[in-house]
C-alpha cells in the first residue's frame, strides 16, 4: 500500500508544477502581447531613423541625436576653453616687414626710357589682384616702364570697371615711384597711337625667363610689349627683394578707390556696432562650385542632376567619385558642417557672422542650420540697403571687393576654399598682424562628420580641435618659401626676437619661481598661469609641427582645379575669386 501512496503523492505535485508554470507563460504571453501593442512597427522604426539621418543637414541640430550610449547634443555656447578665440597666441611677435633694402635701386637709377610693358589681367577681382602685383615685380625685372593694368572686362565675371574704378590709380603711381616707373597710358608716337606688341608667356616665368623671352622682344622690335591673360606668370620664388617689392604692391600700393572704400567701412563699421568682434565667413557654396566638385550634399536625385547639368557645360570634367572626392578632402563643407565646426572650436551663438557668398544653392533651406547655430547672421544686402549698393551691384568686381574689405577688417575670417580671394586675405592677414584665419582640414573632418551622431559632443569638440591644428593662421604654420606666395608671404614677415626671448624668459621665470616680479606679487594677486595659455603645437619645433600644405591637397595652396584650367579658361574664371 505504501508504494501506491508514494506514486500518487508525486503525480499531485507534478501536476501542481505543470499548472504552476502553465499560469506563469501566460502571464508572460500576455505581456508580451501588450507590450507588442505599445511599441511602433519596425517599417515605422526604421523610417524615422532614415528620416532623422536625412535631415541632419537641413534640421537645427540643437536636440540631441542618441546612438547607443552616447549622445551628441550641440551646446549653445562655446564652452570654457584655455585659449582666446579672437587671436593668436604667437602674434605679437611676429610683424610685416617689406622695406626696400639698401642695395635695391631706385627706379630713376635702373628704368631705360625706351622699354614698356603693358599687361591685360585675367579672371575675377582677386586673381587680377595677383595679377597686378606681379606685373609691377616684372616691370622692375625688364627695367621698364609699366603701364597701368587693364583689367578684364571680358570673362565670366562681365564687369566693365576699369582700373581707376577699382583702385586708387594715383595712389598706386606715387606710392611705388621709387620702385618701378609707371604711367595711365602709352605715349603717341608721331603724333598717333601706339599699338604694343602682344604676346603671352608661361605660367611661373622666372626673371631669367622674362629677361629671355621678354627682353629680346622690347629691345630689338617693338620697345613696348603687352602680356595677355597675365595671372601667375611669375615664379613663386625669386629674390628677396623682388619679393619685398611685391608685399609693398599688394599690402599698400593697392588701395581701393574712395567710393568702395568708404561703402566698405560703412559695412563693417555696422558690424562693429551690432558686436565688438565678428567672424567673416567666405562659404563659396554656390552651385558652380559645388558642380565642379563632383561632390554629393545629401540631395539626392533632384541634387546629381542639377548639379550634373551645370557640370556637362565643362568638356573637361570628368565623373568623380563623391565618396572618394569627400575622403580627398576636395568638397566644401556645408554651411551646416562649417557652423558645427566654428562651435566645437569654442564660438557661440551669441557671435556676430558676415557670410561674404554669392548664390547660395539650396538657398535658405541651405543657410537653416548655421542660422540656427548663429542667429546674427549678416550679409551685405541684410546691412545696407538697396540704394546704397546701387553703384556696385551691377559691378561683381566692385561688390567682391566690398566683401574683400569687410573680411580683412573681421576677427576672424573663415574660408571654405582655396580660391585666390582666400588666397590673399590670408597672406594680408599674416602681414597685418596674424589675425586668425581658419581654413577646415577637411580631408579629417570629413570622418568626423560621418560618425557625429556616435560621439558625444565633448569628444567631437576635442577632435576638431586636434584636427584644426595648423589650419588656425598661426605664424610658422607654413615653412617658409612652402605654397603661393600670396598666402604665405614669408620673406614679408619679420619675428621680433628680442620680444619673443623676454617672453620666453618670463614664462620659465614664473614657472621657477625666479622671477622678481613674482617676490613682489602675491599669489592670490598673480592670474598669470601657464595653464592659461593655449595648448597648441610648439612653433619652433619642427619636429612636432604639423605641416598641411605638405601633407593635404584641398587644404594646400595649390589650386584643385590646377588640371582643367589650361583647357576651360571660363571655369578657370568662375572658381578663381
Amino acid at each position: 500500500m505504501a508504494l501506491p501512496r508514494r506514486r500518487n503523492l508525486s503525480y499531485n505535485r507534478f501536476r501542481s508544477l505543470v499548472k504552476f508554470i502553465s499560469a506563469i507563460s501566460g502571464v508572460l504571453l500576455i505581456l508580451f502581447a501588450f507590450l507588442s501593442f505599445l511599441a511602433p512597427s519596425p517599417n515605422e522604426s526604421q523610417h524615422f531613423h532614415l528620416r532623422h539621418h536625412h535631415n541632419s543637414f537641413n534640421a537645427v541640430v540643437e536636440d540631441p541625436v542618441t546612438s547607443g550610449d552616447s549622445v551628441f547634443r550641440v551646446p549653445s555656447s562655446g564652452g570654457k576653453l584655455d585659449r582666446d578665440i579672437w587671436s593668436s597666441r604667437n602674434a605679437k611677435f611676429f610683424y610685416g616687414c617689406s622695406n626696400v633694402s639698401a642695395k635695391f635701386a631706385k627706379a630713376e637709377a635702373v628704368s631705360r626710357p625706351t622699354r614698356y610693358l603693358a599687361i591685360a589681367t585675367s579672371g575675377g577681382l582677386n586673381q587680377q589682384r595677383t595679377g597686378i602685383t606681379d606685373a609691377v615685380v616684372a616691370a622692375r625685372i625688364l627695367n621698364a616702364t609699366l603701364v597701368v593694368p587693364k583689367l578684364d572686362q571680358k570673362s565670366f565675371w562681365k564687369d566693365a570697371s576699369n582700373f581707376s574704378e577699382i583702385f586708387d590709380v594715383d595712389w598706386f603711381i606715387s606710392s611705388l615711384s621709387k620702385d618701378v616707373k609707371i604711367i595711365k597710358q602709352l605715349p603717341k608716337r608721331g603724333g598717333k597711337s601706339w599699338t604694343p606688341y602682344t604676346m603671352r608667356v608661361p605660367r611661373k616665368c622666372s626673371e631669367r625667363c622674362y629677361q629671355n623671352r621678354v627682353l629680346p622682344v622690347i629691345l630689338k622690335r617693338h620697345h613696348a610689349v603687352q602680356l595677355n591673360k597675365f595671372d601667375y606668370r611669375l615664379a613663386n620664388k625669386l629674390d628677396t627683394d623682388l619679393q619685398k617689392l611685391r608685399c609693398r604692391v599688394n599690402y599698400h600700393a593697392l588701395k581701393f578707390a574712395d567710393p568702395i572704400l568708404e561703402m566698405g567701412k560703412t559695412l563693417v563699421h555696422r558690424m562693429r556696432m551690432r558686436s565688438k568682434r565678428y567672424i567673416a565667413l567666405h562659404l563659396r557654396f554656390e552651385p558652380d562650385m559645388l558642380a565642379f566638385s563632383g561632390c554629393d550634399y545629401g540631395g539626392g536625385e533632384k541634387e546629381r542632376n542639377e548639379l550634373g547639368a551645370i557640370r556637362k557645360r565643362w568638356k573637361t570634367l570628368h565623373k568623380n567619385n563623391p565618396d572618394k572626392q569627400r575622403r580627398q578632402g576636395k568638397c566644401p563643407l556645408t554651411p551646416e558642417e562649417v557652423g558645427l565646426m566654428l562651435r566645437a572650436l569654442g564660438y557661440g551663438s551669441d557671435v556676430h557672422i558676415y557670410v561674404a557668398s554669392g548664390e547660395v544653392y539650396g538657398g535658405e533651406e541651405t543657410l537653416r542650420p548655421l542660422k540656427s547655430l548663429f542667429p546674427n547672421f549678416y550679409s551685405k544686402d541684410t546691412i545696407a540697403t538697396k540704394e546704397e549698393l546701387a553703384p556696385f551691384s551691377s559691378f561683381s568686381s566692385r561688390m567682391a571687393a566690398l566683401d574683400f574689405i569687410v573680411c580683412d577688417e573681421s576677427d576672424v575670417f573663415v574660408t571654405n576654399n582655396n580660391g585666390n580671394m582666400a588666397r590673399i586675405l590670408a597672406g594680408r592677414r599674416k602681414y597685418f598682424g596674424h589675425k586668425p584665419t581658419i581654413r577646415p582640414n577637411a580631408k579629417k573632418l570629413y570622418r568626423l562628420f560621418l560618425s557625429r551622431s556616435n560621439m558625444t559632443w565633448e569628444a567631437f569638440a576635442s577632435r576638431v580641435h586636434i584636427f584644426q591644428r595648423g589650419f588656425m593662421g598661426e605664424p610658422k604654420e607654413v615653412r617658409p618659401g612652402r605654397g603661393e606666395f600670396h598666402e604665405n608671404p614669408s620673406a614679408c614677415i619679420c619675428e621680433d626676437s628680442e620680444a619673443r626671448e623676454k617672453a620666453t624668459a618670463y614664462s620659465r621665470g614664473k614657472k621657477n619661481g625666479k622671477l622678481e616680479k613674482e617676490a613682489m606679487v602675491s599669489d592670490d594677486q598673480n592670474d598669470y598661469d601657464d595653464n592659461d595659455e593655449p595648448r597648441w603645437p610648439d612653433l619652433d619645433d619642427d619636429e612636432n609641427q604639423v605641416w598641411p600644405q605638405e601633407k593635404l591637397h584641398y587644404n594646400g595652396t595649390g589650386s584643385d582645379y590646377d588640371a582643367v584650367i589650361s583647357d576651360e579658361p571660363e571655369l578657370e574664371e568662375m572658381l578663381s575669386d
